[in-house]
């Protein structure tokens, strides 16, 4: 009976993660939205931010998308000259990815949006140092 409780409250935890995932997206996604990003928009260009540029295998990885949906969005980030790509000078079959001007100053003035949603959503249980959600 008590394994079948403790069963129960994992499942019961992993299913409020999962919801305070979808609802924090959703938030970001309306919030930024406003701006011409999504949620996974605006996450590559902050990991972009961080440094000049990253392999599109670094990225995948910080930003935990395929490496194909991530090469879909990349290729629409430089379709709208938010990012360029270029070949990768350790290894010419790899790809770097860079922010452009237009990025760095859109990426500065949406970061606020994305840092208050953030705050409201998960800022009351960070601030009672707790990370599990609701």
């Amino acid at each position: 009976m008590a394994a079948k409780k403790a069963g129960q409250a994992l499942v019961d935890q992993w299913r409020d993660i999962l919801a305070l995932h979808a609802r924090t997206q959703c938030e970001l996604d309306r919030a930024l939205g406003r701006h011409g990003l999504c949620a996974s928009d605006f996450e590559v260009l902050d990991v972009l931010a961080e440094a000049c540029a990253f392999r599109v295998q670094e990225i995948a990885e910080r930003v935990h998308l395929s490496q194909s949906a991530l090469s879909r969005l990349v290729a629409r980030l430089e379709k709208c000259g938010l990012v360029e790509r270029g070949l990768c000078p350790e290894d010419r079959r790899g790809v770097r990815v860079a922010l452009t001007a237009k990025g760095r100053e859109l990426h500065g003035a949406v970061l606020p949006v994305q840092r208050e949603v953030l705050t409201r959503v998960l800022g009351s249980r960070a601030e009672e140092g707790d990370a599990r959600p609701v």
